[in-house]
């Protein structure tokens, strides 16, 4: 077992999850590292705290601005990465949150990740709250696709039908948030959860520490699934000092006996 994991904290957990009628699950870039995936800052550290090789922040390179003015220069660093998501695979992590969305009344997983491997390993109540890079549309005529990589795409790529700029549906700095996934978050906080986790992720964006911070204030059972400390640290009930794939094995190990 993992050295930031507790047995009396995992049975805590555990317990909660069956008494729970509905949960969330707020997931990072950590849930994705043991897929082998970098976590970047914003979208996706690929980049660190240094700037790109064209000399500015990624959050400029990767904006909504940058792409309708230099489109060749912020496909390039979507591109990357797209690259750095090509043949990655569900970990423990992923596995676990689809299988317990089919053992438990309602679980719902909210991820920051546009890297498709929650929907990949079979989760189907999912708000993918910044897109995903396998989903593409035209600016111009709304067409959509989703393509499985971006092998043989031009960068950057145009309609076929109208020859507008194509980009990919994913939230880049400075845009807000789709409001489709944002509406379905607010309607599912809503309704309310008996039970918050945190996974792999600083929840540095207030629309993903409210959750947490919600369900605390309402006297239910907050969890945090991460080896250093976030912005909801303090308001966690337990927190499990783990990476994502190791800290959902060892909870599913010991469900096993229960579900």
């Amino acid at each position: 077992m993992s050295p930031g994991l507790d047995l009396a904290d995992l049975e805590r957990v555990a317990g909660w999850l069956l008494a729970a009628r509905r949960v969330l699950c707020i997931t990072g870039a950590g849930v994705s590292a043991d897929s082998g995936l970098p976590t970047y800052r914003g979208i996706g550290g690929l980049y660190e705290d240094s700037a790109t090789e064209d000399g500015m922040p990624i959050e400029e390179a990767l904006s909504g601005p940058m792409l309708l003015r230099r489109p060749e220069l912020t496909w390039r660093h979507i591109a990357a990465i797209e690259r750095a998501c090509r043949g990655a695979r569900p970990n423990r992590a992923h596995e676990v949150l689809a299988a317990l969305e089919q053992r438990l009344p309602a679980l719902w997983v909210l991820t920051q990740n546009v890297d498709g491997l929650h929907r990949a390993a079979g989760t189907q109540k999912l708000i993918e709250i910044h897109g995903t890079v396998h989903d593409l549309v035209c600016t111009g005529c709304g067409a959509r696709r989703r393509v499985p990589d971006y092998d043989g795409l031009a960068i950057p790529p145009r309609c076929p039908q109208c020859d507008a700029l194509v980009r990919p549906d994913v939230v880049l700095f400075g845009e807000w948030l789709p409001p489709a996934a944002y509406q379905q978050l607010e309607l599912e906080s809503a309704r309310g959860f008996d039970l918050v986790i945190s996974a792999g992720t600083t929840s540095a964006f207030p629309y993903i520490a409210a959750p947490v911070l919600s369900a605390r204030r309402a006297g239910h059972p907050t969890v945090e699934i991460n080896p250093g400390d976030t912005e909801v640290s303090a308001a966690c009930t337990v927190r499990l000092r783990s990476g994502a794939a190791a800290a959902f094995d060892a909870l599913w190990k010991t469900l096993e006996a229960r579900l």
